[in-house]
């Protein structure tokens, strides 16, 4: 029995196979008159019209056009990533640059994102970028906490040291103070039982008789050397203690009992002298100051 060739609509070739199948394909609709085939043993290719050993199986058969020898597989969709996905990976991500602030709302829309891939029937896409997202905000929350103890001393310090930056800069103002005061009276200091009210009007803002780290919320953070009281100014050592913190309020005078028993400046106390200048001292230096002009 004589097999055959066929090039289907796909443009390949099936077979050899026998004139029965060949039959059976005609009948399926897998084959029709314009389908090129070739005998088993022949080199040209014929129309399957032009074999009269099918012309009744062709005759007795409403065929469509060939489309192909294999069924073609539906056209694939493409599907849609989902834009919430996308959304909480790049908030997770940059979490890294604002301290996990933005990685709240990327691990919130990358559980939305999951929730919706799954439930849209294989629509959306991202499930991946969804987790991704998932993942790097929790990490980057999980970190808050790090960030802030990691941020609070250094906050601390940066404050404490602005503290005494504005701390020196009112003793200053007040030495600058009690000297333009000297000046305008004969160079003799001011009165130690009213030498706040005396230097009063030369300071110009009653912020400066507060230093920021003083907690006792007195209108004064400082006092004044009572062994000033009234002296004139070229008669006293320029090394001598003028303006010192103290808790004891306006127009506070005294000595070293009144220097505050803790310091209020990472374990310095601010002074100033006679001469208008102003340092920081330690605890074991304080022993050193000149009380006696």
């Amino acid at each position: 029995m004589a097999t055959y060739t066929i090039i289907g609509g796909d443009q390949k070739e099936y077979g050899p196979i026998p004139e029965t199948q060949l039959r059976q394909w005609i009948a399926d609709g897998r084959a029709n008159a314009q389908s090129k085939v070739r005998v088993e043993g022949a080199t040209e290719w014929k129309w399957l019209s032009d074999l009269p050993e099918f012309q009744d199986v062709l005759q007795s058969s409403v065929l469509p056009p060939i489309s192909a020898a294999v069924p073609a597989a539906p056209p694939a969709t493409s599907k849609k990533t989902s834009g919430l996905a996308v959304t909480s990976l790049v908030l997770g991500i940059l979490g890294m640059f604002t301290c996990g602030l933005t990685a709240l709302f990327g691990l919130i829309l990358g559980i939305i994102a999951m929730v919706r891939v799954k439930n849209s029937g294989g629509k959306l896409s991202g499930n991946g970028l969804a987790l991704a997202g998932i993942i790097v905000s929790a990490i980057f929350l999980f970190m808050i906490p790090i960030f802030a103890a990691m941020l609070l001393p250094a906050l601390a310090a940066a404050k404490q040291k602005a503290q005494t930056i504005n701390c020196v800069n009112n003793e200053k103002k007040l030495a600058l103070a009690v000297r333009i005061y000297s000046g305008d009276n004969g160079n003799h200091f001011p009165p130690a039982a009213t030498w706040c009210d005396a230097i009063n009007s030369a300071v110009g803002s009653s912020k400066v008789f507060q230093c920021p780290a003083a907690t006792s919320g007195a209108r004064c953070d400082y006092a004044y050397n009572v062994k000033l009281d009234g002296l004139e100014e070229s008669k006293v050592d320029p090394n001598t203690v003028m303006i010192f913190e103290a808790d004891a309020g306006w127009n506070a005078n005294g000595g070293s009992e009144l220097m505050p028993g803790r310091a209020r400046h990472s374990r310095t106390f601010v002074v100033a002298f006679a001469d208008g200048s102003v340092r920081q001292l330690r605890e074991n230096q304080l022993s050193t100051l000149r009380w006696d002009p």
